[in-house]
This record gives structure tokens, sequence and C-alpha cells, in this order.
């Protein structure tokens, strides 16, 4: 084994073929008076072309390194020592003028929001327009370029798209756009900062393969910042971890997740949900602890109290970046004792901090000891080892909805006919491209859409009534949900202890209106207690406290204003506003989308031990289809309002499934020919197709499917029948021929 090297930097200038150099950049944020430092001696380079991943949990410093890149930090945000250069240009020594240029013309970026980048008041061509105007074309050019630049970035219908104001496009849409218009310049350096995260599969996979190829095209280097290490590993040749605003890995992509170098790394990638593992197989191994505050010294390496190999050495002397040669290159890491890293031993899931951070917050909803827990009948404080049966009984209910927006020619089916079951203690995942109809399901079941005429919708076999208006607080408390975008749901002048604070408040006000028809846990001591002043307030404090730990949001966070936590925190603050009372349902929709995975996986634990213990049931609607697999014990799939496809989760994610849930698992069918006996029929990607009657003759899917038979997919109907295990896909060609073609194109699937 070759000897380490240790140095103080990965090198110490610049070089000519360069699209980014970063040299010991260290940044700080003055807080009350003081300078914390958010990076640290952060050295790394991007060659011309390349494109160079950068993963670290939620807080540890990625995203404030592509600001610091564009000099967009905040007002009390300085570059304290370092140097920038991106093709070439010193980024610190440019005035006014020179750094307006450097963005219009050198980098671009994307960020993780794409809804704060676009402005509600534009239209999308108007916006597109102007990034192009702004790169040097004239009015009439740009509205030109525009239009071929969404083509580019696979939306079917540029036009209608460029006469949309943001808000008439779903989240993937405004994605797309965002894209489009970092493009505009051609830029040396694009900078993605969680580009996928609103994004489903298909739609990821079109998007990374377009930036692939214009790196191809161009030159481009991307430097790509994300929490989905399947997107790195996809997309970049070389990456580094970034812990505590510090570079504790880096090294080529393959070499990285071939063998780690670090125990963070280490604990990342065994964050992820394994192959054929659900949530019966156990909890998801996870990392203990959390980040340091910013601007926190350490004596010894940073990592240390979190780290299951740390020794008095860790905690006391700083580890230098040792380098060694690994199959694809240099190798970096930041660790005393890289060479065993990889032997990390696995969390104890009965005593790892975050179980104890589960159980405190699996509390706040448990009902006082002694008595029974009304939606499970059996006694409070006892875990059962095996989860609740789902069969006894239906707790959701909705039969044969549709939604139908706007009226007469411009009238848009975008439900059509959808009926589901939810049982107690059940998980139901709901998947499908953005724009299929799962946000606008949710909305239905909630109560904020109305459904059109014949459809029903019940909870414990008593129609719910259709709007949110309607519904008694009891209802109101039983069905809850986790938002896609945190913003959409926190105020953002409000402190999180005071966010949290009122949705527990409102639950037990709804409690002690609804007692006994609502399922709520609230006793008789309950008022009494409220009366008690001090006493209900400390109790309050101690209940928020523990809501919070439970999703790791670090207590220094209490007194924060929800503008001010990064997506990943506010997206926790969000889930324990959910679970502040009782909910008998909730209605998870991308709820873990923002997180990075070792967040993550302590949420999908807390999710899997609250369902377990209390009998909380699920609507979860995710692209991630590993995270679906590990929780869901049925799926559902849905495109273009109709459902295509459900059953038991092994069922439909193990095949055989529908050609359309086929290129939700393997999004690489669109853009393969996967047909034994002729040419590939129907389009590639492009959008979901809007549905202006609801009465399609054929299959909706049959423009797109990888597997079209001919015409009789476009004017039969196919047929939707179940098989002895309550498997149905809706589909002409029959299950076990479906299983034969599956299983003759299904390609090897590494697993990070």
């Amino acid at each position: 084994m070759n000897a380490a090297r240790p140095a103080l930097a990965t090198f110490h200038a610049p070089r000519a073929d360069d699209a980014l150099a970063l040299v010991g950049l260290t940044v700080a944020y003055r807080v009350r008076g003081k300078d914390r430092d958010v990076l640290t001696d952060v050295s790394l380079r991007i060659k011309r072309g390349e494109a160079y991943g950068l993963v670290g949990e939620s807080g540890c410093g990625k995203s404030t390194v592509a600001l610091a890149v564009l000099r967009y930090l905040a007002h009390n945000g300085r570059v304290r020592a370092g140097r920038i250069a991106i093709a070439g240009e010193d980024v610190l020594a440019l005035d006014r003028e020179g750094l307006r240029m450097l963005r219009a013309h050198k980098v671009s970026m994307v960020y993780q929001d794409p809804a704060s980048a676009l402005n509600p008041t534009l239209t999308i061509g108007r916006q597109l327009s102007e990034a192009f105007e702004a790169a040097g074309a004239n009015a009439a050019d740009a509205l030109a370029q525009s239009h071929a630049m969404l083509e580019r970035v696979r939306i079917a219908d540029p036009a209608r798209v460029m006469a949309s104001w943001p808000h008439q496009l779903s989240g993937g849409m405004q994605q797309r756009v965002v894209i489009a218009m970092a493009l505009a310049s051609n830029p040396a350096l694009l900078i993605l900062d969680e580009p996928t995260t609103g994004l489903d599969a298909t739609v990821e996979a079109e998007v990374l393969a377009l930036i692939a190829q214009l790196r191809a095209e161009l030159g481009m280097a991307v430097l790509l910042i994300s929490h989905d290490l399947a997107v790195i590993r996809g997309m970049c040749e070389r990456m580094g971890v970034l812990y505590a605003g510090r570079l504790v890995e880096e090294g080529a992509t393959r070499d990285v997740f071939a063998r780690a170098r670090h125990p963070y790394t280490v604990g990342l990638l065994r964050c992820l949900p394994a192959p054929g593992r659900n949530k019966a197989h156990g909890a998801l191994d996870t990392i203990p602890g959390e980040l340091p505050a910013p601007g926190t010294l350490a004596h010894g390496c940073v990592y240390a109290p979190r780290c299951r190999l740390a020794d008095a050495r860790c905690h006391e002397h700083a580890p230098p970046p040792h380098r060694m040669e690994a199959a694809h290159g240099e190798q970096m890491s930041r660790c005393h004792y890289h060479e065993r890293a990889i032997e990390l031993p696995v969390a104890d899931a009965a005593n790892d901090a975050n179980t104890a951070d589960l159980r405190a917050g699996a509390q706040t909803i448990a009902p006082p000891a002694g008595q029974s827990d009304p939606r499970t009948n059996e006694p409070a404080g006892e875990t059962p080892c095996a989860p609740r049966a789902h069969e006894e009984k239906v707790v959701l209910r909705a039969a044969n909805i549709s939604r139908t927006f706007g009226r007469g020619p411009h009238a848009q089916r975008v439900l059509d006919d959808v009926s589901l079951e939810l049982r107690a203690g059940e998980t139901l995942g709901l998947v499908g491209e953005s724009g299929s109809g799962k946000t606008t399901l949710a909305k239905l079941l909630l109560g904020l859409h109305a459904a059109d005429p014949g459809g029903t919708v019940e909870l414990d076999a008593r129609p719910l009534a259709e709007r949110l208006a309607q519904r008694d607080a009891g209802q109101l408390q039983a069905l809850r949900i986790v938002f896609q975008h945190p913003d959409a749901s926190l105020n953002r002048a409000l402190p999180v202890k005071r966010l949290v604070g009122r949705a527990l408040a409102l639950a037990r006000r709804a409690g002690a209106s609804n007692a006994p028809s609502a399922g709520s846990h609230e006793t008789a001591a309950e008022p009494a207690d409220e009366a008690a002043g001090e006493d209900a307030e400390a109790r309050n404090a101690a209940r928020v406290t523990a809501l919070l730990d439970a999703v790791r949001v670090p207590v220094r966070y209490l007194a924060a204003r929800a503008r001010q936590l990064s997506g990943g925190l506010k997206q926790r603050v969000a889930i324990a506003q959910a679970f502040a009372g009782e909910p008998r349902v909730v209605i998870c929709d991308e709820p873990t989308s923002a997180l990075d995975v070792s967040v993550q996986a302590a949420i999908l634990n807390l999710l899997a031990r609250l369902q377990r213990e209390h009998g909380v049931s699920y609507l979860f609607i995710s692209h991630d289809l590993d995270v679906v697999r590990y929780l869901a014990d049925r799926v559902m799939v849905l495109y273009a309002g109709r459902v295509l496809e459900s059953g038991p989760a092994n069922a439909v994610l193990n095949g055989p499934c529908h050609p359309y849930t086929e290129t939700l698992l393997d999004p690489g069918m669109l853009t393969r020919d996967t047909s034994a006996s002729e040419a590939r029929i129907g389009t590639p990607g492009g959008d979901i197709p809007r549905n202006p009657t609801g009465s399609v003759a054929g299959c909706v899917f049959s423009a797109r499917c990888p597997r079209k038979l001919g015409a009789i997919c476009d004017e039969a109907a196919p047929p939707f029948d179940a098989d002895a295990h309550g498997h149905r896909i809706r589909c002409h060609i029959p299950a076990e021929q479906l299983r034969k073609l599956q299983a003759e194109t299904a390609p090897a699937q590494p697993h990070p």
C-alpha cells in the first residue's frame, strides 16, 4: 500500500485548464459581533469539461461554496482567506462591471427551489428572453433561442410554456425552465445547487443526460451540489465530501463509492436504503449526533464527536489531508484511520442517539400511560413486536374521484376515476411523474380541492365533506400533510419554537372539542394542566423540544426564524408540525426530497416507528423509488390522472409491472430501443399529455410506451384486472409476457 503523503492543500495555485479553482478558501459570517467560519481551507479544482460533485449534510457549507464562487454572499459574509478563479479570472479581484460580465458569460447557477428563481409577475417567455438578451442577443433572436432552448430541455410544448406564468407550471417544469435560463450564455462553468430535488426519475434522467451532452459539445464544466448520491455517482467524474465547512474526502467518484476513506463518507453511503430492504427488516443505519454549530473551534478532528472510530488521538489532533493512490487517480481523506474507515461498525439501532430522538418524538403523540389508544386498542407504552395487521380496518377510502380544471373547450381532466383504500397502520406509495395528478389527489383528500360530481371520500366509513371549511376539528386533525416545499407551510417570520408550539395548541383545541369522535388522546386532566399557567407552558415547551428532537432539529434553532433555516431544516420543522397532533392519516408529499441521506434515514425511521407504535397511516408521494420501496406496503402508479398499476409494493416494484412503471424504475428505457420486433414507437421523454375531455379511447401511455403493440393501444381501453394478490396492471400485454420482456431487457443496476 502506498504511504500517505500529508500536505496543506490539494494544490497551491490555479492551472490553465481549470474551469474553477479554489485555493485555501475560508469564508466567515459575522454574527453578534463575531466572525464565524463556515468554510475552512477548502481547496478543489474542476477541469474544463469535467463534472465535480459536492456532497454533505444540510448546513455543511455546500451552498456557501457556490455563493462564494459567484460572490453572492450575504451582507454579513466575507471571504477571509484564499483564492477563487473561474476560467482564469481572479473572482475576488473583479470590480462591479467585471463581475457582471463574468456572471453573464462565464458562469451560471441553478438553485434548489426553482420558484425562488422565477419572477411571478413575468411570463416564462419574457424571463427566458431576458437571459438571452443579457448574453448579447437582440429581442427577436432571444425569443427564437428561448423557444429552441425549451425544446432542448425536453419541454414538449414550448409555445404554451413561454406564454405561461410560473405558478401555472409544475415544480419539474419550473426547474427545467430555470436550467434553460442558466444555459442561455453557454457558460464555461455551470453550478447546479440541488437541481433534481423537484424532478421525477424520468425527467431527472433526461435533464442530466442533456447536461452531459452540453458538456461534451461546449466543454462546459459542472459543479453539482447534491444530497442525492445516485445522481453524483451517475453524473460526476470526481467528487468531494464536505463536513462542517471542511473538505474531508475527495477523489474519483468510482474510487470513493468503491472504497470510501473517511468515516463520514462511509456513514452517508450506509444511510441509503439497500436493494430489497424495507421497514420490516429494521431501521436504517444513521449517523448519530449533529453537525457542530458554525464557527465552533475543534482541537481535534471536527467529525470526532460523531465518529464510531474516534479515540483520544482524534479528539486531540486534527488530521492532515492524507493522500493515497487509487484505481482512478489520487484520493484524499482527512482521517487518522483512513485505511480502515470502510470497517466502520454499523450503528446499534437500539442504542443509537437517533433512536432516542425517535422515541422522544413518538411520546408526543402517545396516549397517557395506562390508557388504550383508540386507533389500535392497545395499551399505551407497549411496543408490538410486529407491524399492525393492515386488513382489519380501512381508515381512508376514495371511490371514483375525478377532477377537472377549467370549463368548456379549455377544460382539463387531471384526475380520472381514481379509487384507493388506506388501511390502519399502512403506507400507500403514490408514484408518477410531475403533472400526473399526485398532488391534486392529495388536495382532494384534504379538502383543498373539490372533486367532480360522482366521487366519494370517506374517513372511518363516514363521508368527508369535500371542502376543508366544512369539516369538523377532529377530521382536520385526522388528516395532515407534509408539503414538498416547506416554505408553503411555514411562516418565514416566526421562530421555530412558535411554529411547532402553535401546531400543538391547535391540536389540543381540536381534541377538546372533538375528543370522543376524533380519536383525541387528551384526558380530563388536560384542561386543568392548561389552566395551570407555568406548568402548561413548561409542558408545551417540553413537547416542542421532543418533537424537534425526533426530527433532528438541533435545539440551537429553537429561536431561529424559518427564513434563516436551510431547506433540509425547514422540511424537518414542517414534519414536526404535521405530527404535533394525533393524525390518523399523514399525506407526505415528497417529504424527504429536500433532505440529505443521513436525515432522510432518520425521518424514514421515525415514520416507520410512529406507524408501528400508533397505527398512523401514510399516503406517501415520492419520486424516489428506493424510499418508496423501503416504506410502502402497497404502491399505486398514476399517469395523466389515471391509475395504471396498483398492488403490493414487492409485486409492483419487482415486476412484472406496467411499461410506465418500468420506465420509472429504469429511466434509460426512454432513450433506448426495448422492442424485440420493430423500431421503438412513441416519443421518448417529453411531458405527460394533457387530457381535455377525460375520455381517452385507448391507453393514456400509448404515445410514449416503449412496448407499444400497435393500433390496439390507441383504440381500445386496456383491461385492469387483479391477480390473486391484488396486483393490477392496466395494459393489453398479459402479465406473464411483460415478465419475459422485462427480464430480457433489464440492465444491471448497481446501487451506491
